[in-house]
């Protein structure tokens, strides 16, 4: 049973490559999709934010324009996210991709309303292109939209399975968090979502589920209400 009627999936680039560590790992995007369908047999409208690390990060860029290498990461989190629209599709599921920069040939502008229509009616909707906004992630895109289509969570899928007091991969001895504040998070710095992202959510009242993604069927049970990670909340 579904403890939330619309939310969020936040997905890291990263995660969509596996252990490739570039492009996209097709078995891994099919699981994705498998389980966002399940999401909505539960009865939760999903709203999708996907990122691009798999393919673009703007520091990569080097002396490159700081603008110009966003907006190449815009257009990366395109190709991750029609991806993802055609697994679902060939699963059976109704989805529609929705973009912050105009592309009309391969999905529809962004226009909050229609979103939600789609939504009611039992589409997944997949926002690409992040915000719009160069110098935004696309943490800061998902708080945005979890707040603009008035989402119950926020669930940010990452490579870990919740957040610890120092990076797990160089710490043995790093603490995980069952939960935590947003105001903690940012005193402390943790780098979980970026600060801006945390602070848009704390200011919206949104709660965040930090879940490991490799775990099997961990989507679905973080839409259950099931907390295998972190919860981020007041």
């Amino acid at each position: 049973m579904a403890a939330y009627k619309r939310v969020i999936l936040k997905i890291s680039g990263e995660a969509l490559a596996g252990q490739k560590g570039f492009g996209l790992d097709f078995d891994i995007v099919s699981g994705i999709a498998e389980q966002i369908i399940e999401m909505t047999k539960m009865g939760t409208e999903v709203c999708l934010v996907v990122g691009a690390g798999n393919i673009w990060r703007g520091r990569q860029g080097g002396d490159m324009d700081r603008t110009t290498a966003d907006y190449m990461g815009m257009l990366a989190t395109t190709i991750n996210s029609l991806a993802l629209q055609d697994a679902i599709e060939q699963k059976g599921g109704e989805v529609r991709v929705q973009s912050a920069i105009e592309m009309r040939q391969i999905a529809e502008p962004y226009i909050r309303r229609r979103a939600i229509r789609h939504l009611e009616k039992g589409r997944v909707v997949i926002f690409a292109c992040g915000s719009g906004n160069p110098f935004f992630s696309t943490d800061t895109a998902a708080a945005l939209r979890a707040a603009e289509m008035g989402a119950d969570v926020i669930l940010l899928a990452k490579n870990v399975d919740g957040i610890y007091d120092s990076d797990p991969k160089k710490n043995p001895d790093a603490k995980k968090f069952d939960s935590i504040s947003y105001k903690e998070i940012l005193a402390r710095g943790l780098t979980v979502m970026d600060s801006p992202a945390v602070a848009l959510c704390m200011e919206n009242s949104i709660p965040i589920v930090v879940f490991p993604l490799n775990s099997e069927g961990a989507v679905v049970r973080a839409a259950a209400g099931e907390c295998e990670g972190t919860l981020v909340h007041a």
